[in-house]
């Protein structure tokens, strides 16, 4: 995607703001996450790192849980992930990890609705927009349970 449109640009930057605040003293890799919800609110999340690795969280799953917990997890809409290695010129596009992309998943079957997701450069100069399924074909999620979008009240 070369071009797009101010509401990219705004999740982009916020996923861009969220990165600043990663705790990743371990991996050096400072990753950022925005979640727009349906009514245009947006959730941020960034990396979180633990001594013991394992026990890491991604931006990803941050904000998404950040929205779960506000109780809006069928309100998402679109998400905007963005990182790189701190302190490096590096501009690749990242995307999510298989985790993440498996927090996605819920979060789409949830919400009843496919999800834009956007990933991007440190800088936001070059964004890729995907969806769900492009990045993780073949999905095993809530609907293989027979449960369906989260219904509101």
């Amino acid at each position: 995607m070369t071009q797009h449109d101010k509401g990219v640009d705004e999740l982009v930057a916020a996923a861009r703001d969220a990165m600043t605040h990663a705790h990743a003293p371990y991996s050096r890799f400072a990753v950022g996450a925005a979640v727009r919800l349906i009514d245009g609110t947006i959730i941020t999340g960034c990396n979180f790192e633990n001594a013991s690795y394992g026990l890491s969280l991604c931006a990803e799953t941050v904000a998404l849980a950040s929205v779960n917990a506000q109780g809006r997890f069928a309100d998402v809409a679109a998400i905007a992930v963005t990182g790189g290695a701190m302190d490096a010129a590096d501009e690749a596009v990242v995307t999510p990890c298989g985790r993440c992309r498996q927090i996605m998943n819920e979060a789409e079957q949830m919400a009843g609705r496919t999800l834009a997701i956007y990933c991007a450069t440190p800088s936001g100069s070059r964004v890729s927009e995907y969806r769900v399924a492009d990045l993780l074909p073949h999905a095993f999620g809530p609907a293989d349970l027979g449960i369906g979008p989260i219904a509101k009240s």
